[in-house]
């Protein structure tokens, strides 16, 4: 089993920065891949950025291309969401989810992880 918490959501102004934090516990998650999902109230939960669980390989969803950054540092268990240049669309709950890594697999999908974080609210104001 392993259990993700995440962190470092708050209320930011449009142009503004934010990290949020996943930390796993229960068993390393070396060998897992990563993903972000947010959900903004009355929509759908949607795919943001996964990274592969060597960190050697990302994806990001069009709208946080060139402002999101997602990192993983295996020592300290955690994958990190740099964002950059907020927008008020940006504006959710933010989710971490991680499933167990191998070739070929669609990171952007929600079906595809098992383990999921209970979430972080980010809100930017314009």
């Amino acid at each position: 089993q392993v259990q993700l918490v995440e962190s470092g959501g708050g209320l930011v102004q449009a142009g503004g920065s934010l990290r949020l934090s996943c930390a796993a516990s229960g068993r390393s998650f070396s060998n897992y891949a990563v993903g972000w999902f947010r959900q903004a109230p009355g929509k759908e939960r949607e795919f943001v950025v996964a990274i592969s669980w060597s960190g050697g390989s990302t994806y990001y969803t069009n709208s946080v291309n060139g402002r999101f950054t997602i990192s993983r540092d295996h020592d300290k268990n955690t994958v990190y969401l740099q964002m950059n240049s907020l927008k008020p669309e940006d504006t959710a709950v933010y989710y971490c989810a991680a499933e167990w890594d191998y070739s070929g697999r669609d990171y952007t999908k929600k079906s595809q992880y098992t383990y999921w974080g209970q979430g972080t609210q980010v809100t930017v104001s314009s």
